[in-house]
């Protein structure tokens, strides 16, 4: 829930993606897709380059979006915070250049809730889960799950209320 709520920061306009770092039971980092620190947001200009309505609207031009995954590692690393040993929770598989970070940077688990990877991309990614370097695991949102958070989110969660349960 947390990966999904960062990716309401996203700033790109093809598509939302958010991360989460998790040590030890704690979130280390977040991280969401957009325009590299300092660059204009797409979401602000309305567009990714002039003429295109979004990065994936062009077969040439690469994506101007910083991945989440890149954005959360980067995060960590800014603030000299130890990635070694965590775990990695994202809105989208990650694709292949972000799984390589991932597994640089020392996290060893990935959660994913949507799948990205096919084809020749799956059979990369399914050597280095072989390999022991990494393990994926896709996560499916329960509607149970999904309406307990909406509830949180459209009512103030500041105040006592026994009918929301809490899970740790």
């Amino acid at each position: 829930m947390l990966a999904k709520l960062a990716a309401t920061r996203s700033t790109c306009l093809a598509f939302p993606v958010g991360a989460v770092i998790v040590k030890n039971k704690q979130v280390v980092a977040t991280g969401y897709n957009g325009s590299p620190s300092g660059s204009a947001h797409c979401t602000t200009q309305g567009y990714c380059y002039p003429g295109l309505s979004s990065c994936d609207a062009s077969k040439t031009l690469p994506s101007r979006a910083v991945h989440a995954e890149a954005n959360a590692i980067a995060q960590a690393a800014k603030y000299g915070i130890s990635t070694e040993g965590a775990s990695i929770y994202v809105t989208l598989e990650p694709c292949l250049s972000c799984l390589k970070l991932i597994i640089s940077a020392g996290i060893t688990e990935i959660f994913y809730e949507t799948s990205f990877n096919s084809g020749d991309k799956a059979v990369v990614r399914d050597s280095f889960i072989n390999e022991g370097l990494i393990s994926i695991h896709q996560v499916i949102l329960s509607e149970e799950i999904a309406k307990k958070a909406a509830s949180f989110l459209l009512s103030s969660t500041s105040v006592k209320n026994f009918d929301i349960v809490r899970h740790s």
